[in-house]
């Protein structure tokens, strides 16, 4: 689940419903209709809608969209099953992110949001029309339950709210969570991206008379409070979800103008070539395309010539995070850091762009490329006071050269590139014997582990040029499901993962990068980093007290996952580039920080071009 860091900050009125239901005396808090970690709120307390959006945008209409794979659960909340795509859109959390504004949210479920000074606790007053789909009051008590069931059962919540010590009820209609650390600033604005469960129906049995078990996969339609709801289930194969009619936050100033579509069906396809000739034969409405290649040369179809199918690349201003070839530390051959710099020495990045990109991308030289949070240069300021107490720790080259990945004419020839790769596999003790490299008797041989097939003709030059070096590469592509499964155990060698980032970031990079993670099964800690620089770096990410700490305590992080060469560094495009059927329309503007698919798109009836399906309602 990748969680985007809108922060919100909402206030706390504490009514009181008899000593029973009195949790301790808090520290006197402001009521707030929403947050921000980077100052004041773009949207005033009696806001009408976003910016971003078309309050008057008409309902109606299918979306139908493609899904890869397969999947066997609707159970998001734990590391078993492959879930279905668009699950989340039966949930409400308590607070909702606004797209044109980075780290800023608005109250939802809850309606004010409170917390003290030292961020030791923040409040939740909840909406008295917050409503579960079967029309049951959403409580305190399902927020509590919630949050300590998810902590319990996923590794993302155990990392994401570890300093989150517990739940506790405030008079009838509010919840108070109490921090194990003073300082966070972070922890009063990610409690309210907590999805709120219904207690009620978990406790309950099913439709067979069975009790339900939040802990196991299932395929019967949950019970959510979002607003759409399952419609159709075939397991493996499709989802569809319909429109909530009476959902009870329509009328919210945050959600005027999204969710238009009634119904959105998620149709899986075995791989995405497969899923693109569907686009193409009009079973799929819209394409969020990620091959270069295929935006290159491949909508020369009618439909794309004659305006049926529109493209468009739409700018983004998140951080494009870090795409990569990641290494699995807890195999012995890359616990040296020579051998995992070698590999991106033999990696020919501007060979790949030009002839397999058309050169639409650029190399990624960050784990938080495309913002203000990249490092560099070399360390200044107070990112040098940062990083000097671990002088003796860190590469000395890490103090006086910018970090820079290797590069190449673009000709193909990367000899020198290969030769330097050669040198630092020498002196890790990787010798050759007999054209392999060897060490303690035993070959240098990787597996790049691949659930795309796209990626197998990125791999396949890069391949070559590790077999020049000696070592021995195969390449594996398997179904998303075996995927999943071998990377959530640990069974790879190297993997395509990307790590996207925020420009706030905090709590969840102890869940990319920190060593209790890297124990778990299933975390993100998918590269098995357990670091002792890393781990205080991220303290000071966490809880920088101000905008300009929190970049410079980036600065340094980012620096040091760079120079301790854990990846190789892949590409990105500051553009999202998206082809869609034109019986689809978004808002002229659009938000700087996020597509808003299929948030805030509608079907467009006015547009003659495309073959009408579905035609929407009225609003």
């Amino acid at each position: 689940m990748r969680f985007s860091k809108a922060v919100l900050a909402l206030a706390l009125t504490m009514s009181v419903a008899g000593a029973s239901e009195m949790a301790s005396a808090a520290p006197a808090t402001t009521e707030r209709h929403g947050a921000s970690l980077f100052g004041d709120l773009k949207y005033g307390p009696d806001f009408k809608h976003f910016d971003y959006v078309n309050a008057d945008a008409p309902k109606g209409g299918e979306l139908r969209y493609a899904a890869i794979g397969t999947f066997d659960s609707l159970n998001p909340y734990i590391v078993k099953g492959e879930v279905g795509a668009g699950i989340n859109l039966i949930y409400d959390t308590l607070l909702e992110p606004s797209m044109d504004e980075p780290g800023a949210e608005y109250g939802l479920i809850a309606e004010t949001i409170s917390y003290p000074d030292d961020f030791s606790s923040v409040t939740f007053k909840l909406r008295k029309e917050a409503r579960f789909q079967d029309g049951t009051p959403i409580t305190p008590e399902d927020v509590i339950w919630t949050f300590e069931t998810l902590k319990k059962l996923h590794p993302f919540y155990a990392a994401y709210y570890r300093n989150v010590e517990k739940a506790e009820k405030v008079g009838a209609d509010s919840v108070r969570f109490v921090f194990s650390v003073k300082g966070n600033r972070e922890l009063p604005q990610i409690t309210g991206q907590l999805p709120v469960l219904p207690k009620h129906y978990w406790m309950a049995k099913d439709a067979k008379g069975r009790p339900r078990d939040i802990s196991q996969t299932t395929l019967e339609a949950p019970l959510g409070s979002g607003p759409y709801r399952i419609a159709e289930v075939i397991p493996g194969r499709t989802i569809v979800y319909e429109r909530v009619k009476d959902y009870w936050a329509k009328d919210l100033p945050v959600k005027r103008g999204t969710n238009n579509f009634d119904r959105l069906r998620f149709d899986y396809y075995g791989d995405p070539v497969v899923a693109f000739q569907a686009f193409k034969a009009d079973q799929v409405d819209l394409r969020i395309e990620t091959s270069a290649k295929n935006w290159a040369t491949g909508y020369d179809f009618p439909a794309a010539k004659d305006g049926r199918v529109k493209r468009e690349e739409i700018r983004m201003r998140n951080p494009a995070g870090m795409q990569s070839f990641a290494f699995n530390l807890r195999r012995d051959m890359f616990q040296d850091e020579r051998v995992r710099e070698a590999f991106n020495w033999a990696f020919d990045f501007e060979w790949q762009n030009k002839n397999i990109f058309s050169g639409q991308y650029a190399r990624t030289d960050s784990y938080f490329a495309n913002s203000e949070l990249a490092s560099r240069g070399v360390p200044q300021g107070l990112e040098l006071e940062m990083l000097k107490p671990f002088e003796k720790e860190l590469p000395p080259e890490l103090f006086t050269t910018p970090y820079s990945n290797p590069k190449t004419d673009g000709s193909g020839n990367n000899r020198a590139n290969l030769r330097h790769a050669a040198e630092l596999l020498d002196a890790a003790g990787w010798k050759i014997v007999n054209g392999t490299r060897m060490k303690d008797g035993k070959p240098l041989a990787v597996e790049f582990l691949l659930a795309d097939p796209q990626f197998e003709r990125v791999v396949a030059p890069y391949k070559q040029s590790l077999d020049r070096l000696g070592i021995k590469v195969t390449l594996r592509t398997v179904d998303t499901a075996q995927y999943q499964n071998r990377l959530d155990n640990r069974d790879f060698d190297i993997v395509v993962e990307s790590f996207g980032q925020s420009l706030s970031p905090g709590n969840e990079q102890r869940e990319f990068w920190g060593c209790e993670a890297a124990r778990r099964v299933g975390s993100r800690n998918v590269i098995g980093i357990c670091d002792p620089v890393i781990e205080k770096l991220i303290d000071r990410v966490i809880f920088a007290k101000s905008r300009e700490e929190l970049v410079a305590a980036t600065h340094a992080l980012d620096r040091v996952l760079l120079w301790r060469h854990y990846v190789v560094p892949q590409w990105y495009s500051p553009f999202a580039r998206v082809a869609y059927w034109s019986r689809l329309a978004h808002p002229k503007k659009m938000p700087d920080y996020a597509l808003g698919f299929p948030d805030i798109w509608w079907y467009d009836a006015s547009d003659q071009k495309a073959s009408p399906q579905n035609a929407p309602t009225k609003p």
